[in-house]
Order: C-alpha cells, then sequence, then structure tokens
C-alpha cells in the first residue's frame, strides 16, 4: 500500500473497543425482551440511524426506547447505563499508532456515533489518558451525529473526501462493517475489514503501511 497517502478510520472495533452483545444482555436484564430485535451490529430500529444523525436529542432516544421496549418506568439512569455498555475503552497502543498514522499520512476519523455515547468517551478519553478529544489524533473528526448524515449513505464520505480534497485512489478507508466498506469501494476508495481475530496495530505493521 505505498501509493496510500491519506487513512479514514472508523472509529469503533477499529480504535475503540465496543461489545454489542453486552448492551444486548444488559438491555435483557433489564427486562427488555427479543432485544436483538431492534439492537444489534447487523442491523437495529430506525430509532438508532436518527439518534446517530443527530435527529433527534438524548431525551427523545430515552423516550424511544422506553416505547419500543414497553417499559416506560426505564428511568434515565438505567437506559444510559445499558446504551454506553458496549463501550470497552482504547488499548494504549491504539493511540500510539494513530500518532505515527498522522506522521506519515493525512488521517481522518469517520465514525457514526451519538451524543450520549460522544459524552461517555469524551469523559473516559480525560479519566484513563488526560486527553480532551480524539482531535489531536487526525487532521479532522467527523461524527455522525454532528454532521447529521451517517455511514453506509454515499453522502458522508462524499463529504469527507470533497471537503479534504482526497483522491479515492490514494485513501484507505479501516472500518468494522461490511456494509460501509461496501460504499467506499463503490467510490474509488482502499478499504479493509476490521475483524474481531485482528487488531490495528497487527494491520498496519502487517501491511507495511507503519513500520516497527
Amino acid at each position: 500500500m505505498k501509493h496510500i497517502k491519506n487513512i479514514i478510520f472508523d472509529y469503533g472495533n477499529v480504535i475503540f473497543l465496543i461489545d454489542f452483545l453486552k448492551t444486548q444482555h444488559t438491555f435483557t436484564e433489564l427486562g427488555i425482551e427479543n432485544v436483538d430485535r431492534f439492537f444489534a451490529h447487523a442491523g437495529h430500529d430506525p430509532l438508532f440511524d436518527e439518534f446517530e444523525q443527530g435527529n433527534i436529542s438524548s431525551a427523545e432516544f430515552r423516550d424511544g426506547i422506553r416505547r419500543i421496549t414497553g417499559r416506560p418506568e426505564l428511568s434515565d439512569k438505567d437506559i444510559d447505563g445499558a446504551w454506553t455498555s458496549l463501550l470497552i475503552g482504547v488499548p494504549p497502543v491504539n493511540h500510539e499508532l494513530l500518532l505515527k498514522a498522522k506522521e506519515r499520512y493525512r488521517t481522518f476519523l469517520l465514525s457514526n456515533i451519538n451524543e450520549i455515547h460522544l459524552d461517555y468517551i469524551t469523559d473516559y478519553l480525560k479519566k484513563e489518558y488526560q486527553i480532551e478529544s480524539n482531535d489531536m489524533f487526525f487532521e479532522k473528526v467527523y461524527y455522525s451525529h454532528l454532521v447529521r448524515m451517517r455511514k453506509p449513505n454515499r453522502e458522508i464520505f462524499d463529504l469527507v473526501l470533497n471537503e479534504n480534497k482526497l483522491n479515492p485512489a490514494e485513501t484507505l478507508f479501516i472500518d468494522d462493517s461490511p456494509q460501509h466498506l461496501k460504499t467506499a469501494q463503490e467510490l474509488g476508495l482502499h478499504t479493509h475489514l476490521m475483524t474481531r481475530e485482528d487488531s490495528l496495530e497487527k494491520f498496519l505493521y502487517r501491511s507495511g503501511l507503519l513500520e516497527k
């Protein structure tokens, strides 16, 4: 990949480890049945897409959870606790890798995320790493709920490419969702699917993008 000049990183399960099953389990513990029907990695209720696109507020999201679960008695704390339980953390080596990558490439973050998760992650980064945000690791950060669009829709890829004048043929996109990579490939980007068995560290060195 010697011709690569730009790298666009996804966040969840590329940089920040997440566990969808953990949130499913936590929702189930709250008495919510058939949670896999409305929240899973492969697909979920439209409520989650609306939240990730910034079309509804955190309060409206919580009310939506009460509605689709049929549990009006759930507190904000209960819902936030279940919703953030999937957020595991960042292996320290990943921050080191991002800084090394930034020295060699133009790097960007493109994440489907929402207000509750970003607030939690911002607090986590301050407590665990004493940093204010992810901004220091990238030339520019794109969060879906702030730009009001989300992957795999083409418009969010067009935004990143056009705003930064990136040549797709010189750009690599790393993500853990095949449906997101499909759109990137259609636009001419190089892609890599991050799997549970792999890691950002293994891939960056194995591919020759970084050298030890």
